[in-house]
C-alpha cells in the first residue's frame, strides 16, 4: 500500500509543479479559463501531494513503547 502512495505522491506533485508553471508562465495566449483550470489543477496535485506525503510520513515514524504498569 506505502508504494501505491508513494507513487499517487510523484504522481500529484509533479502535475502540481506542470500545471503551476503553466498557470504563472501565462504568455497572454490562454483565455483566462484556461489559467484558472491550469491553477486548479495545480491546487488539486499540492493537495493531494500534502495529504499522501503526511500518510507516508505518519507510516515511517516509530510508535513510543507503552509503559507497563506494576500491580
Amino acid at each position: 500500500m506505502n508504494k501505491l502512495i508513494a507513487l499517487m505522491n510523484v504522481i500529484a506533485w509533479s502535475g502540481f509543479w506542470a500545471f503551476g508553471y503553466i498557470a504563472l508562465t501565462d504568455t497572454g495566449e490562454m483565455t483566462s479559463q484556461r489559467v484558472l483550470i491550469a491553477a486548479a489543477l495545480a491546487g488539486a496535485g499540492f493537495l493531494t501531494g500534502m495529504f499522501t506525503y503526511i500518510r507516508l510520513s505518519n507510516t515511517y515514524t516509530p510508535k513510543p513503547p507503552v509503559p507497563k504498569e506494576d500491580n
